[in-house]
């Protein structure tokens, strides 16, 4: 089993900056990747960023260039810059081992002036 934890939601006005961060613990032999996924009120969960054991990423359009994916060690990191208001939304960290997803969570990022 991995054990996902994430820290860094809240609050932020629009055009400010949130780091997000997820410590994976428990068994994390060979996790294939870890990433973020982020759920708005009446949406369906999508894809925000992900970064592989290679150093590989994936950003959503819409936000690349404002978010960055980064990990070390045993822990993903999610900056957030230029944040808008459609970013609001529960953010869950991700990780995939052997074909097996677990998830967080989930940590509220609330963009509103």
């Amino acid at each position: 089993q991995v054990q996902l934890v994430e820290s860094g939601g809240g609050l932020v006005q629009p055009g400010g900056s949130l780091r997000l961060s997820c410590a994976a613990s428990g068994n994390i032999f060979r996790l294939a990747s870890m990433g973020w996924y982020r759920q708005a009120p009446g949406k369906q969960r999508e894809l925000a960023a992900v970064i592989t054991t290679g150093g590989s990423t994936t950003y959503a359009d819409s936000v690349k260039g404002r978010f960055t994916i980064s990990n070390a060690k045993n822990t993903v990191y999610l900056q957030m810059n230029s944040l808008k208001p459609e970013d609001t939304a529960v953010y869950y960290c991700n990780a995939i081992q052997f074909g097996v997803h677990y998830w967080g969570k989930g940590t509220l990022v609330t963009v509103s002036s």
